[in-house]
């Protein structure tokens, strides 16, 4: 109990950033929820109820601290284990993420490799499998 209250305070700072951003998201209609620890705020339920600006941004889900910012509800479910890997590297590096993520993005472009498809922050989200919803336990 004491370490997650710990973890919660160091990734703090970040999750401010998230709810700043989900605000602005649910003023325009976005949905909230609670999964695992983290807030989960979706703009529309699925792609087609998106406008063009929410289909064209380069990315699906993204994570500030315990809060993840999702395009439609549905591409939330599908990035949830990979936005939760997030959540726990900002539960590891806090407000220094912030630092350390660009940072690593630039080290592989100096390398000559991808920024986002080589950040190793990235390589261990994606190292996750997606597993989408889950089913309920067998009973008996």
């Amino acid at each position: 109990m004491v370490r997650q209250a710990l973890k919660l305070s160091w990734a703090a700072p970040c999750s401010l950033v998230g709810l700043a951003l989900g605000i602005v998201l649910l003023a325009f209609g976005a949905r909230l929820r609670l999964v695992r620890g983290a807030i989960e705020i979706a703009l529309k339920p699925s792609l087609s109820e998106c406008g063009r600006l929410a289909r064209s941004l380069p990315y699906r889900a993204i994570t500030f601290g315990h809060v993840i910012l999702g395009v439609t509800a549905a591409e939330m479910v599908a990035a949830r284990d990979h936005e939760h890997v997030h959540v726990a590297q900002y539960e590891r590096w806090g407000v220094f993420f912030f630092l350390a993520y660009p940072l690593a993005s630039l080290w592989q472009v100096l390398r000559g490799r991808d920024a986002y498809w080589d950040n190793p922050f990235e390589v261990e989200a994606r190292a996750i499998p997606a597993t989408g919803p889950r089913p309920p336990p067998p009973r008996g």
